[in-house]
């Protein structure tokens, strides 16, 4: 009779992670030398009327990003440069991401692209523009399965 052993739900998934990283290791370090696309952290809400995207860019300045709406998306480009005069072989740890970003968001249904307006404060992006009433989050009222 075999022992009783406590149940692991993720067994297998562990076990099939492990044998992906041996194969390829590399996938999961940093590639030295190699521009990586930062990915730009938002939010989007709707706010009184408006349609409201926050962008995350801490250590930017404004002259480095650029807004732009094409029919019902929004983007967000710039870059983050790296400006220090340190070697690599001197750090003790790099954590900070240096590249381009760009993202792109679908704006919702009834947003007014023509009253957009983007403003910069304290490393974040914000942009909002007028979207018809319609567009504001709706409760949908969960009913119980007997």
């Amino acid at each position: 009779m075999r022992e009783l052993q406590p149940w692991r739900p993720f067994s297998d998934l562990e076990r099939w992670a492990r044998r992906f990283e041996s194969r390829f290791p590399r996938l999961f370090e940093d590639f030295e030398g190699e521009e990586v696309e930062l990915k730009l952290p938002i939010e989007s809400y709707v706010k009184d009327g408006n349609v409201v995207v926050h962008a995350d860019v801490p250590g930017l300045d404004p002259k480095d990003i650029e807004v732009s709406v094409l029919g019902n998306v929004l983007m967000i480009k710039g870059e983050r440069k790296d400006q220090q005069e340190v070697k690599k072989e001197n750090y003790f740890r790099r954590e900070v991401s240096y590249g381009a970003f760009e993202r792109h968001m679908t704006l919702p249904e009834g947003a007014q692209t023509d009253k957009i307006k983007a403003t910069f404060k304290n490393g974040v992006v914000e942009v909002t523009m007028p979207v018809a009433k319609e567009a504001g989050a709706k409760k949908i009222p969960l009913e119980a399965a007997h």
